[in-house]
């Protein structure tokens, strides 16, 4: 498999930061990273001109890192409170999507892309969670959401999910306590 080596202009998860060299296949870097804008190729008649970048992308990126930490500070205190239409048991008819997290940080007056908020499924259930946002590829924040049933009303929180162990011991439980009385009766 042929490998390219370039040099990325973006953060990208899987691969590195801002201002790293790295090698990727050729059909990864040829079909994505170079058309999208995300890396350039790092051959030897620009590898100069490739360094200077580098450093310039370097201290750009020490910029973005600090002003991510203050903002980190001011965001220290914030908590989103979300009400939602939901059913018996807290299940809620929508749910609570990264749109939702970003619209309401926006209203409190941070601008936060979508895809910094990490948030594995939507919430679809009333309770608290915590919610991830990556302000900087080494600065993060974990905000406290907290989803209630619309109109104020406590909804009870669903039973715990029960594995087959647990299923198991109840059913022999009934058992057990239906058994007895049979077993009296027969004794009388």
């Amino acid at each position: 498999m042929a490998s390219t080596t370039i040099l990325l202009r973006e953060d990208i998860e899987s691969l590195g930061g801002r201002g790293e060299i790295v090698k990727v296949r050729a059909g990864y870097a040829r079909n994505y990273l170079l058309p999208q804008g995300l890396a350039t190729l790092a051959t030897k008649g620009n590898l100069r001109q490739i360094e200077g970048e580098r450093t310039a992308l370097l201290k750009k990126a020490a910029i973005e890192k600090a002003t991510a930490e203050a903002q980190k500070e001011q965001m220290g205190a914030i908590a989103l409170d979300f009400k939602r239409k939901a059913g018996e048991g807290g299940t809620l008819f929508g749910s609570v999507t990264s749109i939702d997290i970003t619209a309401a940080l926006q209203a409190k007056g941070y601008e936060i892309d979508r895809k910094k908020i990490s948030l594995r499924d939507p919430i679809k259930e009333t309770g608290e969670y915590t919610v991830k946002v990556r302000l900087h590829r080494e600065v993060s924040i974990e905000i406290p959401v907290t989803v209630t049933a619309e109109g104020g009303e406590a909804v009870e929180a669903k039973p715990a999910k029960k594995g087959r162990k647990a299923k198991a011991d109840e059913a022999e439980a009934k058992e057990a306590t239906a058994a007895e009385p049979a077993e009296e009766q027969a004794d009388e």
